[in-house]
Order: C-alpha cells, then sequence, then structure tokens
C-alpha cells in the first residue's frame, strides 16, 4: 500500500471512528468474536456484500451507506453485548440473529428491546442518539451544515433540525426534541 493509500486508509478509519465510535473493523470483528461468525454470515446478517465488509473492515470505504444496516448494526452491539456477558445463550443469539438479518431497519421510534425502558417506551435520548446516527449515516456532519444552510431561506425548522440533530451535540437534540414534542 502507498502512502497515498495508507491516508484515505487513516482518513477513513477516522470519519468511522467519528461516525460510529470506533473504526469498523473493530467493531466487527468484535461481534464476530462475541457472536461465532464469520465475516460470510456477518455480511448475511448485515444485509451487506462480503466484498463491502471486507471495505468497510479495511478502511477502503468509511460509510454504511444503509441507515437500515446502520439500525442492524446496532441491533448485533446490543446482542453482542449480551451475548459477551451471559445475559443470551448461543441458540438465543442465533435466533435473535435471524431476525435480526431479516429486518428491514424500521423507524427509529420503535419500541424494541435494544431502545426500550423497563415500561417498553423509548427513552428520549435513545430516541435522538438514533435520529442523530441516522442522520451521520449518510453525511458528515459538514455536509449536513451545508444542507441546512441551503434551506434555511425557505425551510428554516427543517434547517434548524438538521443543524441540532445531524452535527449538533445530543443534549442540545434532546432538549429540541422535548420542546418540539406536544
Amino acid at each position: 500500500m502507498d502512502a497515498t493509500q495508507q491516508d484515505a486508509t487513516a482518513r477513513a478509519r477516522e470519519l468511522q471512528r467519528s461516525w460510529y465510535g470506533e473504526p469498523l473493523g473493530a467493531l466487527f470483528r468484535r461481534l464476530i468474536d462475541d457472536l461465532g461468525l464469520n465475516q460470510a454470515r456477518l455480511a448475511a446478517v448485515l444485509g451487506l456484500s462480503a466484498p463491502m465488509l471486507s471495505q468497510l473492515m479495511s478502511g477502503q470505504r468509511a460509510k454504511i451507506g444503509n441507515p437500515a444496516v446502520v439500525q442492524r448494526v446496532q441491533a448485533l452491539q446490543e446482542l453482542s453485548s449480551q451475548a459477551a456477558d451471559g445475559r443470551v445463550s448461543a441458540a438465543e443469539a442465533a435466533e435473535r440473529m435471524e431476525e435480526i438479518k431479516k429486518s428491514a431497519g424500521g423507524s427509529v421510534l420503535n419500541s424494541t428491546q435494544s431502545t426500550a425502558t423497563s415500561s417498553g417506551a423509548p427513552t428520549v435520548r435513545r430516541v435522538v442518539r438514533e435520529i442523530q446516527s441516522l442522520l451521520r449515516s449518510v453525511a458528515a456532519a459538514g455536509d449536513i451544515i451545508d444542507a441546512a444552510d441551503s434551506l434555511a431561506p425557505t425551510h428554516p425548522e427543517l434547517a434548524e433540525f438538521l443543524r441540532v440533530y445531524g452535527a449538533g451535540r445530543t443534549a442540545d437534540a434532546v432538549a429540541h426534541y422535548e420542546a418540539h414534542q406536544s
């Protein structure tokens, strides 16, 4: 790999860290280890081709372009932590992975096990984080701000939404969400 390719890979991994919390290679290897998968099986559960998974893991590609795949990654992360600490058996994990594989992503407002409180309702912070994750999976913060600037003259509320959820802090997004519920 030449210096230009190394720089591109380093940039991609840094973008992954900002979007997903860590480089996807590390995240996917942890899922593989915790859930007893191989790369082909992980790709199938996520709804990615094996070459695409490989490109994401190696840093040749930075972003998961499909929000439904991002949601499946999040569901697998939750399942992985449950499997790693023994809350879910291998058989239960395999069954849940089939459910995750079949999921189309769904609404961020669905009350799923990974987003629900003990009462079954999603927490405001969790809903906000899901919205942020979806927006950030399709565009970088700078691009979201550019889009917001373009929309501001004619659609100021939508521009504000993009700025707050797409590029702002979670605490500000929670306050915005709570202010607009009613």
